[in-house]
């Protein structure tokens, strides 16, 4: 059967493709914990076209309902259509109007099986997400990479801060952790990740969520100290270096 010039183009070779093939414009770390009040959640506003840093003002923190505060590291547009899907979830939600609303546990659950099955179906989501919340006074904190794995903990962190800022948060966290000790670990987390990650910048937010709601900051710089030996020539001693 020959195809017509509309249905070529809708299947035909030259047709585009609908999907993300690979991440383009990227986030790095998200970095969260439970604290005596609630969850607090800190990320830059740095987003890689590649490997440039080429946008500096991009938000990858959001509020999803009323119990919730999603983050999200990886391709930028994956992350705006999960948040279209969400959004189209919770309206969906609001709409049976019979008082109940979704938590942060069953937008966790949600978001895994999102994942799951756009990873089974060789289509991913290329994100790796934190899921927080508060709902009916339970601290809940959790998160989903782009291949459906998933956990809870009392603090999580993606990219690089899964390698170099999961140590200092088990040093640090503890049960009853006021909100300004919380702010001062993130903190701490977020000034290693900015100097040994190329992706991160120096321009942060931290949000709070309680049973109150949301609270995202304003833009602000960590102060930061470049004079240390080891940046000189960090490959001094380095076993096979040049």
């Amino acid at each position: 059967m020959e195809l017509n010039h509309e249905q070529q183009t809708q299947f035909g070779p030259q047709a585009d493709s609908q999907r993300t093939l690979y991440p383009y414009v990227t986030g790095t770390s998200v970095v969260a914990l439970k604290y005596k009040d609630g969850i607090l959640m800190a990320a830059d506003m740095g987003a890689s076209y590649g490997s440039t840093l080429r946008y500096k003002s991009v938000e990858r923190m959001k509020a999803v309902g009323k119990h919730s505060l999603l983050g999200a590291s990886g391709e930028i547009s994956d992350f705006q259509e999960l948040l279209r899907s969400l959004d189209e979830l919770i309206l969906y939600d609001n709409m049976w109007d019979d008082g109940n609303s979704l938590g942060p546990k069953e937008l966790h659950n949600y978001l895994t099986r999102v994942m799951y099955n756009r990873r089974n179906k060789f289509d991913p989501f290329w994100n790796s997400l934190v899921l927080g919340g508060v709902k009916n006074g339970e601290k809940y904190l959790g998160m989903v990479t782009m291949l459906g794995v998933n956990f809870e903990d009392n603090h999580v962190a993606t990219g690089f801060g899964n390698h170099l800022a999961r140590p200092i948060l088990r040093d640090g966290w503890h049960e009853d952790l006021s909100y300004e000790d919380g702010v001062k670990l993130l903190e701490k987390c977020m000034r290693v990740l900015l100097y040994r990650d190329r992706s991160a910048v120096n321009k942060l937010q931290i949000a709070k969520i309680t049973e109150e709601g949301v609270t995202v900051s304003q833009p602000y710089s960590l102060k930061t100290f470049w004079g240390f030996s080891a940046f000189q020539n960090p490959t001094v001693g380095a076993e096979g270096s040049w």
